[in-house]
């Protein structure tokens, strides 16, 4: 048996951008052909982008699809056989893994697994494929398969290592959550040492929309070792010498799979397709400094998958520059820093609008955040806007038997910032307001529509407060941006006088958990307050997120870090007499 030479690209593609996915591609496999691989695998869509949604509804977007592909066949004719996650439209539509070799389309495996859970709809827009690739490259099958097939343990998997298969490349766009990428590992080496292969998994990177793509495209040895490791967050191509002798040996010493053909016998339930791949590849050089393994923290990961989001989706969306409101707390010190290592300090301005309930403390936190990120700060008081709107308003309060202001009255303040943060983004081009709202915020209804909920996009959206502390204590690790005092002072809206958070809400590392058992977890009453959390305040805080569906309907996109985000994973019904207590 002979070794592989195999290069993974995670790349970073835009949806609907042919021409510039597959200038990418091209790229990426060129390098890949400079190290003299043998093959070279791409994401999942990586022609079309990924996830292309209702676009894959339109007979002409799934057209120029493959005229990309084709054309991109031709470029790359004289490179090693390419792997490319595609379209392929044959009386149904087809999530395809392409194979492309001296200048056209070899071959198409058709995803057979099509997820249909949390962010996925996959069975809106696929057929599922019935046939098994082998892909035959100095003489070693290779099963081909696309993301979700591999996480089945009797699935796509199991008929390319029946069928002979040695290495299965699998191609993903599989999105980031907190703690996702060693779950997958754990799952892929499982794979590999029950099916006696090794698996090339290679991951997409980049933010689209809410989502973002975290790569760590890794290889898993049949024995369950796993070996090359690109890392999070970048473009990357992980070249990876794969001996096949071992893996020989060990499929001649595991009956498992001789057993298993023997049960299995005339009942092979799909057919396989195999197609010879012959390339003479270019003299092999040393690739010892390219292979790398990243292991990062968690925060760090999250924080970096914040700033991937971000970023890709301003640029993506044809933005250049971001305002934020900052206030001097911790959640808009946060998404400042994030702000400013996604676009730079030059393309994000930050915006001061004192009441006359903000302290001197918050305006000079504000300052000093700026200072420290390098960006401009504006200041607009708020004063003489507020008192104008409150002359209006309060003849008609006083005709109500609660004669105060209250909470309207606060929230008039947030609605008056809201208003200046949306003229100066209206006003300079290619221009988005950052809100700055968090998950604990979000879920409980504290966020006012049309005021602090303003803006294009929701950085920390999906990342609960006490995430937020953890986040700016690792982003102040390695330097020190967010002034001390905003981490450590008691959190405050500054709406009216010595207002505190916890005036409104249970302390966070109180509230979180609990968020996240209902919201993630989707626990019932009963058994949060098993885990001996307060019964009146499980009560509460539940009904806080019931009642406050309909404001989170209307808030700005975010990144996606957790298992379970507002909107395009979680989604409930605003209209219902349901209350799960």
């Amino acid at each position: 048996m002979s070794s592989l030479r195999i290069s993974l690209a995670q790349i970073n593609t835009t949806v609907g951008d042919f021409s510039g996915n597959s200038e990418l591609i091209l790229e990426m496999a060129r390098e890949a052909a400079g190290l003299g691989a043998d093959v070279v695998a791409f994401p999942e869509l990586a022609i079309c982008g990924y996830p292309p949604e209702d676009l894959l509804l339109r007979s002409s977007f799934i057209e120029e699809s493959r005229i990309a592909l084709d054309k991109l066949a031709m470029d790359a004719k004289e490179l090693p056989p390419l792997i490319v996650g595609s379209l392929d439209f044959d009386r149904h539509l087809y999530n395809s893994a392409s194979i492309l070799h001296k200048g056209r389309v070899i071959a198409d495996y058709h995803k057979q697994k099509l997820p249909n859970y949390g962010v996925f709809d996959e069975q809106r827009y696929f057929q599922a494929g019935k046939s098994a690739l082998l892909c035959r490259v100095k003489g070693v099958d290779i099963g081909v398969n696309i993301c979700e097939d591999i996480w089945y343990p009797d699935g796509p998997i199991s008929d390319a290592a029946l069928a002979g298969a040695q290495l299965i490349v699998n191609i993903n766009a599989s999105p980031f959550a907190k703690n996702r990428s060693a779950d997958r590992e754990r799952m892929i080496s499982t794979r590999a040492a029950d099916h006696t292969v090794a698996i090339a998994y290679v991951n997409q990177v980049g933010g689209q929309d809410e989502l973002v793509f975290d790569g760590n495209s890794f290889i898993s040895m049949a024995d369950g070792q796993i070996r090359d490791h690109a890392p999070s967050f970048e473009n990357f191509l992980l070249t990876s010498d794969i001996e096949f002798e071992d893996i020989l040996q060990r499929q001649l010493h595991d009956s498992r799979l001789r057993q298993m053909r023997s049960a299995r016998g005339a009942e092979m339930p799909l057919e396989i397709e195999h197609v010879e791949l012959v390339h003479a590849s270019s003299e092999k050089v040393d690739i010892s400094d390219v292979i790398k393994f990243d292991m990062i923290s968690t925060e760090e990961e999250v924080y970096r998958g914040l700033v991937t989001g971000t970023r890709d989706y301003l640029h993506k969306s044809g933005f250049e520059h971001a305002f934020i409101a900052l206030s001097g707390g911790i959640d808009s010190a946060l998404v400042g820093a994030i702000a400013v290592d996604a676009l730079g300090p030059v393309n994000v301005t930050g915006v001061s609008m004192p009441s006359r309930y903000s302290s001197d403390g918050s305006v000079t936190d504000a300052e000093d955040l700026a200072t420290r990120l390098g960006i401009e700060l504006l200041s607009l008081p708020i004063e003489g806007v507020h008192a104008s709107v409150l002359d209006s308003l309060l003849p008609e309060f006083a005709r109500s038997e609660n004669s105060d202001a209250g909470v309207a009255g606060e929230n008039v303040q947030s609605r008056i910032r809201g208003m200046l943060m949306m003229a100066l983004s209206n006003h300079r081009p290619k221009s988005m307001v950052l809100t700055t709202g968090n998950k604990s915020e979000y879920a409980c209804g504290y966020a006012t529509l049309y005021g602090d909920m303003v803006g294009g996009f929701a950085v920390i959206k999906d990342v609960p407060k006490t995430l937020v502390w953890q986040l700016s204590r690792w982003r102040n690790s390695i330097g020190e941006v967010i002034p001390e005092n905003s981490i450590t002072k008691a959190p405050s809206a500054e709406l009216r006088p010595d207002q505190l958070d916890s005036d409104s809400l249970p302390e966070y590392d109180i509230l979180d958990p609990i968020i996240e058992f209902y919201v993630e977890d989707d626990l019932s009453f009963e058994s949060i307050v098993s885990k001996g959390f307060d019964e009146k305040l499980v009560r509460r805080v539940i009904g806080m997120v019931n009642r406050n569906e309909y404001k989170r309907r209307q808030s700005p996109p975010g990144v996606k870090i957790t298992t379970r985000a507002f909107g395009r994973d979680r989604r409930l019904p605003m209209a219902t007499r349901y209350s799960g207590v």
